[in-house]
């Protein structure tokens, strides 16, 4: 069977209108049309909750208190694991990342430096320098660098997966009277699918920060293989090696996504949660929280993460347990001390002094700032996807770009000792106070004169545009990266800088609250973003000033580009998500200078009312020749989505059943030998009557596509049935990706 393919990068829009244009060359029969997101599966979650309250009460269900106690043993566990890979992946990163310098001798050559010089103190004889010779070290350091890079690139390659993401959708499943017809039919689809398009996107799991995906997840849709044991791995060795190659990247990201997966293993051993896509949900949620926690050593401020950022459904239960997860992830990691300061606070600071009401301008200043930076980031690293990565030697060879970028990080930072380390050393370091005791070269640089701090001031000039810059073409490259450190990085070296034109005060009170800015202006986090920046610094009486920066950042950034780094991913990926604002929002846009769109707008020409049924009785008795015939067209036609809607003599909408649920139903009346090819079988049976929705949700075709909007955002529902306005007869189902591909459609 002979379809023509065409390809996507994983950074093309997935627009529908784009499909039609892309298409052409590969000319589609006329009933049939591209349907993006066809490779994506959909969850419901009011179907799910059902099926839940259900089987709590089914005979055989476990105890009530059983099934509440797997949840928090289920969230303790996940900690545990998070914390744990959270522990090898930091020592493993500070290991790697020091072999560009030099090594340990005595045959230790598997400690970092930290570990190295533990016994030694200041003067540490049993670190060894690979060179004292600036242009070899420079060399080395390069090498090196460039060696790191190409293996985690290499190494993440090996997540891929071809993701179908367009496929022709047919007008109508049509059935079968008669062998011979059947024969003619089978023979003008084989011909048909000679000339259709299927259009298939290449997926590497494993790189990026994966939270635009984990969105997709938690939003209701499924993404075959990207929460899988192996992706979990590779993110953790690639992980290692990329942050070691001080690009500007973090590890946060590959954090979340690494605790999601750990979330999904552990889920999947438990009946009440695999069997159930919303429970499912609740428990990648729970474990996001754990990713962030473990990352930034803050509890609270990864659950906030989770709700804030990440999760569409996030009911009270879930805030418990994920308040569990991320507590027993700190302590954990607490006690396994990757750091080896045995203090959960990544980046503790002690200013021993307090601000003015006059220092309120210089955080509004950091603000604006900030949401320049974060507003340009997220315009210009789309635009670099959309340009720079469709060259065709860039798309085709993902590691080609990464060393390219490995290379240009290498040459423009180790000249410049402020930002030659990784994201988190770079941070600490900004972040220091300077008094008469501290022997840091940062402060020697401050206190000299006027004329010696010249070169100190070009090197924080100098940092910050290095990281915006290499930070826009980095994010987005083949290997498992994050933005958080890279912009909490430009932040402090621009308030740190800021801080030196402001008597009396402690520059590093300037470079904290810049770093929030700048992080701001990128994610458009607020809440939970204040209290990670409390959590990171230990400081609370500097919440304040963050919450001053952190609004400033996120209007001013709101205005230059609407969308924070992480929905510009989402949309240069072409993963499905329904933002119920936005889209009520953009349909407010378009009634405004056309007429308002009613809900039959959204039916796809294959999901209208022909094909779609089940005819039954009022006892709701179906013909099992006509279940087979339905069964017999979803398996020609390869589509289990949208299902069947059941209507009675009066084509009233009386039910709904899925496309898997229809082959369970069928799979068993074969196997029991309930019905003669002639015969009737009951679906009110308490057999199949868990497979039956008896109440679908239904619409007006004459309703406003706001109601169709918000059904699917309010309830989660996988589809919604279109019925006539005067006779309420049924007349097409709506799914979540119609909703989609019709918000894309309107300009």
């Amino acid at each position: 069977m002979a379809s023509a393919r065409e390809e996507l990068s994983e950074t093309a829009p997935l627009l529908a209108a784009e499909y039609q244009s892309r298409t052409r060359t590969h000319p589609l029969p006329a009933q049939s049309v591209p349907a993006p997101y066809s490779g994506y599966g959909t969850a419901d979650w009011l179907r799910a909750l059902v099926q839940s309250t259900h089987a709590e009460a089914a005979a055989a269900a476990p105890p009530r208190w059983w099934l509440l106690v797997q949840g928090w043993l289920a969230a303790c566990v996940v900690g545990v694991a998070t914390a744990l890979v959270a522990f090898v992946v930091d020592v493993s990163v500070e290991t790697v990342s020091d072999w560009k310098s030099g090594r340990c001798a005595a045959g230790r050559f598997w400690q970092n430096r930290r570990a190295c010089c533990a016994l030694d103190g200041d003067m540490c004889q049993q670190w060894k320098p690979w060179t004292v010779d600036f242009s070899r070290a420079y060399l080395i350091y390069v090498v090196l660098a460039l060696a790191f890079g190409a293996f985690a690139s290499a190494l993440s390659l090996t997540t891929r997966h071809d993701l179908v993401v367009a496929q022709p959708e047919l007008d109508s499943l049509s059935p079968r009277h008669g062998q011979q017809q059947q024969q003619q039919q089978q023979q003008q689809q084989q011909q048909q699918q000679q000339q259709q398009t299927v259009v298939v996107k290449t997926m590497y799991m494993a790189t990026g920060s994966g939270i635009p995906e984990i969105k997709s997840v938690l939003s209701g849709f499924d993404i075959p293989h990207l929460l899988s044991f192996k992706v979990m791995v590779v993110k953790s060795v690639g992980a290692v090696f990329a942050v070691a190659t001080a690009m500007c990247l973090g590890k946060e990201g590959p954090f979340v996504h690494i605790a999601t997966c750990i979330g999904h293993l552990v889920a999947t051993h438990l009946p009440q949660y695999a069997d159930n896509a919303m429970r499912m949900r609740e428990m990648l949620s729970i474990a996001c929280s754990a990713g962030l926690s473990v990352a930034f050593g803050a509890p609270i401020g990864g659950v906030l993460f989770s709700y804030e950022e990440i999760s569409t459904y996030f009911p009270r239960r879930v805030l418990w347990r994920a308040f569990l997860c991320s507590l027993v992830a700190a302590a954990v990691l607490k006690q396994l001390d990757p750091t080896g300061t045995g203090k959960l606070v990544l980046f503790e600071t002690n200013y021993g002094v307090d601000y003015d009401v006059a220092h309120y301008a210089v955080f509004i200043l950091l603000g604006l700032c900030g949401g320049v930076f974060g507003g340009v980031f997220c315009y210009a690293n789309g635009l670099w996807s959309r340009t720079f990565r469709q060259i065709a030697l860039i798309k085709n060879s993902p590691v080609l770009e990464v060393c390219v970028v490995v290379l240009v990080t290498a040459l423009l930072q180790y000249p410049n000792p402020l930002i030659r380390e990784t994201g988190d050393k770079v941070m600490e370091q900004l972040l220091v106070d300077c008094n008469d005791m501290d022997e840091a070269w940062i402060c020697a640089a401050e206190a000299a004169g006027a004329h010696g701090k010249g070169s100190y001031y070009a090197w924080l000039i100098s940092g910050t545009l290095v990281k915006l810059v290499l930070t826009i073409i980095t994010f987005g490259c083949k290997v498992p990266s994050g933005v958080i450190i890279p912009a909490l990085d430009a932040g402090a070296l621009f308030g740190r800088m800021v801080g030196q034109l402001v008597p009396d005060i402690s520059p590093g009170i300037f470079a904290m609250v810049g770093s929030a800015a700048f992080l701001a202006g990128v994610c458009r986090m607020t809440v939970s973003l204040a209290v990670i920046m409390f959590e990171l610094t230990g400081e609370v009486k500097y919440i304040p000033p963050f919450m001053v920066a952190i609004l400033t950042a996120k209007w001013v950034a709101d205005y230059i580009s609407a969308d924070g780094v992480y929905d510009v991913a989402q949309t240069l990926v072409g993963h499905p998500f329904l933002d119920s604002e936005q889209a009520v929002e953009k349909l407010r846009e378009h009634n405004r200078t056309r007429a308002p769109l009613r809900a039959e707008a959204l039916l796809s020409r294959s999901h209208r009312a022909n094909g779609l049924t089940l005819r039954v009785t009022a006892e709701r008795q179906v013909e099992v020749a006509h279940l087979r015939s339905k069964l017999a067209e979803v398996r020609e036609n390869h589509i289990w989505e949208p299902g069947f809607i059941l209507v009675n003599e009066s084509g009233i909408c009386c039910g709904y059943v899925s496309g898997d649920d229809l082959r369970t139903i069928v799979a068993a009346i074969d196997k029991d030998a309930m019905a003669e090819q002639g015969g009737v079988v009951n679906l009110a049976t308490d057999e199949f009557a868990a497979l039956i929705d008896t109440s679908p949700v239904c619409v007006s075709a004459m309703a406003p596509v706001e109601h169709a909007v918000e059904m699917f955002g309010k309830l989660g529902v996988a589809n919604v049935a279109v019925v006539a306005e005067d006779s309420s007869r049924f007349v097409g189902l709506v799914t979540r990706k119609d909703l989609l591909r019709f918000l894309d459609s309107l300009v």
